[in-house]
């Protein structure tokens, strides 16, 4: 969602998205697919770090047939939508929201036979990103933000999506 509100589409069919509905590992697959689908194209997914974890696994599908896809995981060690929506919605009143144990995203990377590289600093952050979309192959980018970070635009809980959050 962070993707919708800051990049500058400037084409149709350039963006795949869930369009806030809450399908937590919808990002990297959906991406895969698109890279499959336009070889030559470069695919970028932007996932976060929760539903990067259901998925993950398909960076050896990625991997093995030489895509050269760049992933970047906003990495909130959260669920980070449903905390959103917990907080927005619900009083505060989080449950199983908290990943603690978030894996090293840049070792699983590695483990894979992709490359991984990992910031928690704003300004690394185009550093970063210049030096992973210009790795050939599959790049996983780490991209450590606060718990707190909300993400906009959300459909509320039974809402339509005429009825969508915007921040």
């Amino acid at each position: 969602m962070w993707l919708a509100q800051y990049y500058n589409f400037r084409n149709p069919r350039q963006s795949l998205t869930s369009g806030g509905l809450g399908a937590m590992g919808y990002g990297f697959p959906a991406a895969l697919g698109a890279q499959f689908a336009f070889p030559n194209r470069q695919v970028i997914a932007f996932v976060g770090d929760g539903g990067f974890q259901m998925t993950a696994q398909e960076l050896a599908t990625a991997v093995q047939y030489r895509t050269n896809l760049k992933i970047v995981i906003m990495n909130n060690n959260s669920l980070g939508m449903v905390r959103a929506v917990a907080r927005g919605f619900y009083d505060r009143n989080y449950s199983h929201v908290s990943m603690e144990w978030t894996p090293d995203f840049v070792k699983l990377a590695e483990a894979y036979g992709a490359t991984g590289l990992r910031t928690s600093h704003p300004s690394e952050l185009n550093a970063l990103l210049y030096k992973g979309l210009h790795t050939p192959g599959v790049v996983v980018m780490d991209i450590v933000v606060q718990t707190e970070e909300n993400v906009y635009p959300m459909v509320p809980p039974g809402a339509g999506i005429n009825e969508m959050v915007l921040g």
